[in-house]
């Protein structure tokens, strides 16, 4: 194993939206012992607002080294950043610009940090996709402005992952009726492409199975109910198949593709818009589930749940897609690691037979 799969890494971890869960959250993934054996924790944001939270949920106290840069950080102890300068009213439950611009403060300083190698990866703590809007944040969450910020020319593939299931999807933070003309040939096999790419080099998976759902009900009822499966999407996953070797099945409609959880089946699914992948995932592993920006050079990831503004306070939130936030970010810097090292240098691939009939593959036999 290389040193740097031996490391501690340096977890940055963003405050999120001052007035929700984030803070509490935080405090409870990074107060145990052995957290702080796997990893060094930045965290990017205030004391103030920290001990306002902790004092709050009654949570113990977590010896802490504050600091004003990233490059004076203690590996025997939580580290925090302390980034924002501002004079922030908490408001716990309620949504207020201040918020947004502490969340928005946080994000900036650690994707700083991130991209000049003084922290290793990124976790985020939620944020309002309202209030955080500002002349400097102009994006509809996270995963855009990531792009735009430390994407260097990639495209970004939200991912939604537990251990056994991984979403992503073709259009993220979309109003519904943009979905049908926002779908394109290009568009899907781009996304399949990256969701393809991360599989093998993020989750170390080889010739990975995709998954893709259609877009109306049935699949279209062989155009009755819509006519996208037959003219965008499966040309797409054809294309994908025949031109990369990237092995895609379906389009299967959403309702029984998880109500007959044939999502066991595959290595990755890919959706069409935002709650056909979220809605069942969420259903299926939110205690568990993280979000992951996949396609970009950096690692990026994220509790699946929101601000959690009605019980923020209260000392109730679960910390436990926080804590699967931090172990993803972890598997996928050092499985990015492995990858990359195996091919340095290449033997030449041996031939796979990946025939169009991928496309076709028939659900209703049994496993």
């Amino acid at each position: 194993m290389s040193e740097d799969n031996k490391k501690r890494l340096k977890v940055g971890i963003t405050i999120g939206d001052t007035n929700g869960i984030g803070p509490e959250v935080i405090l409870k993934a990074i107060g145990v012992p052995e957290m702080l054996e796997m990893i060094i924790p930045v965290i990017y944001g205030s004391s103030k607002i920290m001990n306002y939270h902790k004092n709050a949920c009654n949570l113990p106290g977590v010896q802490m080294n504050y600091t004003k840069s990233a490059e004076h950080l203690k590996e025997n102890m939580p580290n925090l950043v302390e980034c924002i300068d501002q004079d922030i009213k908490i408001e716990l439950g309620q949504a207020s610009k201040q918020a947004g611009l502490a969340a928005f403060t946080a994000i900036e300083a650690a994707v700083r940090d991130l991209k000049t190698g003084l922290i290793d990866v990124l976790v985020t703590a939620p944020i309002n996709k309202d209030n955080i809007q500002s002349e400097q944040f102009q994006f509809p969450g996270h995963t855009e402005y990531l792009e735009s910020a430390a994407g260097d020319g990639n495209k970004a593939l939200m991912l939604m992952c537990t251990e056994n299931l991984r979403i992503a999807l073709v259009t993220a933070h979309l109003p519904l009726s943009q979905v049908p003309s926002a779908l394109t040939i290009d568009g899907i096999r781009e996304k399949l492409r990256l969701l393809n790419n991360s599989l093998k080099r993020d989750f170390n998976i080889d010739g990975p199975r995709i998954a893709v759902l259609s877009l109306n009900p049935h699949a279209g009822e062989n155009g009755i109910l819509g006519s996208e499966e037959h003219e965008i999407i499966k040309p797409a996953m054809l294309q994908a198949l025949d031109q990369e070797g990237i092995q895609c099945f379906g389009p299967y409609a959403a309702d029984g593709f998880f109500g007959a959880r044939h999502y066991r089946r595959f290595d990755g699914v890919l959706a069409m818009y935002h709650d056909q992948g979220l809605a069942p995932f969420k259903t299926i592993a939110m205690d568990e589930g993280v979000n992951f920006t996949a396609g970009l050079p950096i690692v990026r990831t994220s509790p699946d749940h929101g601000t959690g503004y009605d019980i923020a306070g209260q000392g109730c939130a679960n910390e436990a897609s926080m804590r699967h936030a931090i172990y993803t970010a972890i598997d996928i810097y050092r499985n990015r690691i492995r990858y990359d090292q195996s091919r340095e240098n290449p033997l030449p691939k041996l031939f796979q037979d990946r025939g169009r009939d991928n496309v076709k593959l028939d659900l209703t036999k049994e496993d």
